[in-house]
């Protein structure tokens, strides 16, 4: 296949796709897990840092403990800064999905390569192209035409898509914030410190606010795992992983489709079926994000 790259030991081009499939599919699932979840939102966002920093600090210690001890201060500053964007990234996501479809919410946060265009452009001052401004302007007009859709529904369904935003903006925070990181360390040396970081800015905030992390059914646990574990591990690991056999830009595309998974499965076990509007400027700005990055 002429996507896969070289390498002395790759995998064949079926279990490379299989593999981007298979993450796209897990990390389709995460709204729908959180839904069915009987916990709060920052109690749901900790469970799944803390399960998938149990896995991932010993794994980034042990294979770039002397790249992450050559770290600048400034370097850590960085990771510190992802780390809390990370964590109010989940924090704002998972509560909007409290006030918000799912279909609404998820679209919103995909969008987040769009904010990282125009943060890169005001912070690190990387020149947009034609097709990135296009983009931008047809995933801004979609973003309206579900606000206005969502405005017959209520005060409560446009709380829920401005948290949506928030999470998207504090998503693209951490893309930019971890750039210059990520080329210094390995993927597991990079998100060891700022998983491990986020998770304990989301367990400071809960001990804060009181928020249970305890007490609930046998069912909740189950589905507290299954975030922490599904769209986390699988699915955030399985993209990373097919990122070294195919373009950036493919892997990017193919995360498009997790509004169309969630949606579907939020219509089928939830029995919430999208508002027009919501399908319409839905499709609006995924066309947007895939324009953007077809251009970038």
């Amino acid at each position: 296949m002429r996507f896969l790259t070289q390498s002395r030991k790759r995998p064949t081009a079926l279990m490379v796709y299989a593999g981007l499939a298979l993450g796209v599919s897990a990390v389709s699932s995460a709204a729908v897990l959180i839904r069915l979840a009987d916990a709060p939102a920052l109690t749901i966002a900790a469970y799944r840092l803390v399960l998938a920093s149990i896995v991932v600090v010993p794994i980034g210690l042990a294979t770039d403990w002397s790249a992450l001890r050559s770290l600048t201060l400034k370097q850590w500053g960085l990771a510190a800064v992802s780390a809390a964007c990370l964590a109010a990234h989940f924090a704002f996501w998972i509560t909007s999905l409290e006030h918000t479809s799912v279909a609404s919410s998820v679209i919103i946060v995909t969008a987040n390569p769009i904010l990282v265009a125009i943060g890169a452009r005001l912070v690190l001052r990387e020149a947009a192209s034609p097709s990135v401004m296009v983009g931008i302007g047809m995933a801004l007009f979609g973003g309206l035409v579900i606000t206005v859709g969502d405005w017959d529904l209520g005060d409560r369904r446009l709380y829920g898509d401005f948290l949506a935003f928030l999470g998207a903006v504090a998503v693209a925070g951490y893309y930019i914030a971890g750039r210059s990181l990520r080329e210094r360390l390995s993927l597991f040396g990079y998100i060891a410190p700022v998983y491990g970081g986020a998770a304990v800015i989301l367990l400071v905030v809960v001990a804060v606010t009181g928020t249970a992390m305890t007490g609930f059914s046998l069912e909740t646990y189950s589905y507290l795992a299954l975030v922490g574990v599904l769209p986390q591990l699988v699915g955030h690991s399985s993209l990373n992983w097919s990122l070294g056999y195919l373009p950036a830009t493919l892997v990017a595309t193919a995360v498009m489709a997790e509004p169309v998974g969630a949606t579907l499965l939020a219509w089928v076990v939830l029995d919430e079926a999208p508002p027009v509007a919501t399908v319409a400027g839905g499709a609006l700005v995924l066309s947007g994000v895939y324009v953007a990055l077809r251009g970038r």
